[in-house]
């Protein structure tokens, strides 16, 4: 959350010209990244809509922009400085999908003090309540057209979950490890009857997301323009990492569903990687299709 963020500050910084207003700012900024004073949490989940569709708004004042609306899964806010998220706005030039980044003690942040989930139970994913807070006139950031992918909410997407699906990869990976190390030090001399044939395809599927994300790591690095292949990858990574994750409970047997076992923990949290948006499940292959029928991005 928080390196998706610096990452387009420093875009912001490196696209200005030395000493303008944007620069300074942008160069100020990361400087209080690097001594320890800044902690960004970031956010885009709402409510009933998706990531093209933002209902939280930004309406003009005189004063400034009015930021009201609720963001959910606002990970790491209860120990953030800083909040960034992406919001709607209106203006003669159009409708607008907008970044901000606010202070998290600016008048009318409100977290909510709600995150108790499942599991991922220590990332503090609390949502978080703008009603009516005031952002400068030049606090908004365009990035693309409300309700259609753009680019750069392509890019940014993109480049922020890829790492969230690494994390739920080692999760399969260690709870892999876990059932291997059980099976090796089990009393028994001789393996349960389909042991070996469950441990090869936990060792196959982990190869096979290991291999995807370390190739798509690999074009973004190279191109950062990977979308569709991303949208592949964290399909096929998150599904084998539940379906690893779920073979390691079978073969330790009613051990890992107890609360004291790592398994319990693993199995919990690896559940949630489909719900990282965007490129869920339920929309995965729809994008995917109409990034091949050249329909996205539409600018």
């Amino acid at each position: 959350m928080h390196l998706s963020a610096t990452r387009g500050l420093a875009a912001l910084y490196g696209a200005n010209e030395s000493g303008s207003a944007p620069y300074v700012r942008a160069k100020t900024f990361l400087e209080s990244v690097a001594k320890g004073e800044v902690l960004i949490c970031s956010t885009t989940t709402e409510r009933g809509t998706d990531n093209l569709h933002p209902l939280c708004e930004a309406c003009w004042s005189e004063e400034g922009w009015r930021l009201s609306g609720t963001k959910h899964f606002v990970t790491m806010s209860p120990l953030a400085t800083h909040v960034a998220t992406n919001v709607r706005m209106r203006d003669v030039d159009g409708d607008h999908i907008a970044n901000v980044l606010l202070p998290m003690n600016t008048e009318g942040v409100r977290p909510q003090g709600d995150w108790d989930a499942l599991g991922m139970r220590a990332s503090g994913s609390q949502s978080v309540q703008f009603d009516d807070c005031l952002v400068p006139h030049d606090g908004l950031c365009k990035i693309g057209p409300w309700g259609r992918w753009s680019t750069p909410v392509l890019v940014n997407r993109t480049l922020a979950n890829v790492p969230l699906v690494g994390a739920f990869l080692g999760i399969a990976e260690t709870a892999f490890q876990y059932a291997l190390d059980a099976q090796s030090t089990a009393q028994s001399a001789k393996p349960r009857p389909g042991v070996h044939h469950a441990l090869a395809d936990m060792e196959i599927s982990l190869a096979k997301a290991q291999s995807i994300l370390a190739r798509l790591g690999t074009r973004l690095d190279d191109f950062m323009a990977a979308t569709t292949r991303g949208a592949t990858a964290i399909w096929v990574v998150n599904r084998h990492a539940i379906d690893i994750t779920s073979q390691a409970m079978d073969l330790c047997g009613g051990g890992g569903y107890l609360a004291r076992n790592p398994l319990s923990r693993l199995y919990r949290d690896v559940r949630a990687g489909p719900f990282m948006q965007p490129y869920s499940p339920i929309d995965a292959r729809e994008y995917t299709g109409k990034v091949l029928l050249r329909a996205y991005p539409e600018e």
